[in-house]
Formats: C-alpha cells, sequence, structure tokens
C-alpha cells in the first residue's frame, strides 16, 4: 500500500506519471513529494511507487 495525501491506495508498482494520470492531475498545477522528498517533474516516468511509501500531492490553486 502506497499513502497518499493521507489515505492507503493500491498503486504499488506503477510509475508516479501512470498514477497521476490515471487521476486525472494537471502536471503543470502540481508538485509531488515522497518520503518528504520532492520529486522533479523530469523523474516522474522513471520512479517507481513502493509499498510503504508516503506520496503528498500538492494542487496549486490561482485565484485573488
Amino acid at each position: 500500500m502506497v499513502t497518499i495525501n493521507g489515505v492507503n491506495e493500491d498503486v504499488a508498482g506503477k510509475t508516479l506519471s501512470e498514477y497521476l494520470s490515471s487521476s486525472n492531475y494537471n502536471l503543470q498545477r502540481i508538485v509531488v513529494e515522497i518520503n518528504e522528498n520532492i520529486i522533479p517533474k523530469t523523474d516522474y516516468e522513471k520512479t517507481t511507487l513502493n509499498d510503504g511509501d508516503v506520496v503528498e500531492v500538492v494542487s496549486f490553486v490561482g485565484g485573488g
């Protein structure tokens, strides 16, 4: 299990890119942290989610 934004999800073995794509995230408006390390967007394709990982996906929202 991988904990994503506080929710356990069965996505171990998927790449970060696969997970984000299947979850409909706008890649231009997010930052991803895995186990307290920010992952560069260039590494999304080669970063594999592993059992026990703690992932935070932070979305930026415009407003005023």
